[in-house]
């Protein structure tokens, strides 16, 4: 056990000493998304006590340290409990500005852990290619806070039952096209 973690130890140190400065870019700024998603989701009384501060800190430095791994879910699923307990629990108002600041931060999370997955430490990249990756990121960010913008909007509109029956509907949909894709690449 004691020459696994020496192992271990070796390896990142190694690691470390030939980590290139995009590589090391982007998995800060997956650390940073992370901290500042939970940031925003987690009730304040909650991120105020050192304890519990120090365990979502060492959440958000999984997937950077660790970009294969499970830790982006990991963390995503941290952030949406501590935005349900905050909304649902602490009775906090579901505002516009954090919906989006979420979505914004769970996304690009989510597309630079996928980024760091396939960048090895040490490999030489042009600043062109997390830039370009970014870009198209924008895009969907942009995109989908028009989309929300308008969602709200309808929801001020219709609501009552129906509405509520067609979320759960949309999101019984969503859930069934993840399972049938998921399906589908471990068939491969």
């Amino acid at each position: 056990m004691l020459t696994a973690i020496t192992r271990r130890v070796e390896r990142l140190k190694s690691a470390a000493g030939r980590a290139t400065a995009v590589p090391f870019t982007v998995r800060c700024g997956i650390l940073l998304t992370g901290l500042l998603a939970m940031g925003v989701a987690w009730p304040a009384e909650l991120l105020s006590s050192p304890r519990f501060l120090i365990m979502l800190v060492a959440l958000a430095f999984w997937p950077a340290m660790a970009p294969q791994g499970r830790g982006g879910t990991a963390v995503a699923l941290a952030v949406i409990a501590g935005w349900l307990l905050d909304t649902a629990g602490w009775g906090s108002p579901v505002t516009l500005l954090r919906v989006l600041a979420l979505a914004t931060l769970l996304y690009l999370g989510h597309t630079l852990t996928a980024l760091a997955a396939v960048l090895p430490y040490d490999a030489m990249v042009n600043m062109d290619v997390p830039a370009l990756w970014l870009g198209r990121a924008l895009v969907v960010v942009l995109t989908s806070a028009v989309v929300i913008v308008l969602a709200l909007g309808l929801t001020a509109d219709l609501g009552g039952d129906a509405f509520q029956l067609a979320t759960l509907v949309g999101l019984a949909a969503a859930t069934a096209v993840t399972m049938v894709l998921a399906r589908m690449t471990h068939r491969e």
